[in-house]
């Protein structure tokens, strides 16, 4: 144990590195930095504490991803006093959508601290995105809930949160190109096949066929990107008529 015990010690000299990128990106000196490891620390370390249970960011991911969804839901609702209960929910979903976490853990260069046994070459996009949800978590737990949501404001309200243009943002192709075809009693068929052809890593495609037309053809490294790259080409091909009708 004494190993755990050395990578979670705030006052390891080993530390100093860690201790001044973390006070780069938060803007303050963290109090407890075994949050902030903790944040960092992939569940490939296999990593456990004195009381068997492991140690990673996991945890911290749900409490950020709480945190996010607070403080942005009150921003809005004070700044939009007009907007009802469905109207906030699609703009909050808009600013904490998967896409938009993934950019933010990007330009904060996140991956660059995990701990982990897998190359970082080997990620998803949405590392990106899970690990600034724990890196709000570690905040939280670290300074509470003011320090959390100046955090917040400086990194995601201020520089992105725009509400005009967040209310003309489209957060699924897909969604929105089914909801316009069921309106419009227009079937739709989404054609998935493996496609891979020379490629290492598993690809499909996808035709997307609307009232038994094929309108969009995509390939990508899943089936759910293959269809929204499809739903969203299909979408700037009918784009007049879909904004008239939503």
């Amino acid at each position: 144990m004494s190993f755990i015990r050395n990578i979670f010690n705030s006052r390891s000299n080993s530390n100093g590195d860690f201790f001044m990128s973390i006070f780069k990106i938060t803007g303050y000196k963290p109090k407890t930095l075994k949050f902030f490891k903790t944040a960092f620390t992939h569940r490939s370390m296999n990593i456990r504490n004195d009381q068997g249970h492991t140690i990673n960011y996991e945890r911290l991911e749900f409490l950020g991803d709480a945190m996010l969804s607070a403080v942005i839901a009150h921003h809005l609702y004070v700044e939009v006093p007009s907007g009802d209960e469905g109207y906030l929910t699609k703009m909050r979903s808009k600013v904490v959508s998967r896409e938009h976490l993934n950019e933010l853990g990007k330009d904060l260069n996140l991956i660059d601290l995990v701990e982990s046994k897998i190359p970082k070459g080997q990620f998803g996009d949405n590392i990106h995105g899970n690990l600034f949800e724990a890196l709000v978590g570690a905040i939280f737990l670290d300074k509470g809930y003011k320090q959390c949501e100046d955090f917040i404001y400086k990194c995601v309200i201020l520089p992105y949160v725009d509400i005009e243009k967040l209310e003309g943002k489209v957060i699924s192709y897909k969604s929105l190109l089914i909801e316009w075809c069921q309106k419009e009693k227009r079937t739709f068929d989404y054609n998935v096949y493996e496609d891979s052809g020379n490629d290492n890593t598993r690809h499909f495609s996808v035709k997307l066929s609307i009232n038994n037309k094929i309108v969009a053809k995509a390939r990508a490294t899943s089936k759910k990107k293959a269809e929204e790259k499809a739903s969203k080409r299909a979408f700037f091909v009918f784009q007049n008529q879909i904004s008239k009708n939503l």
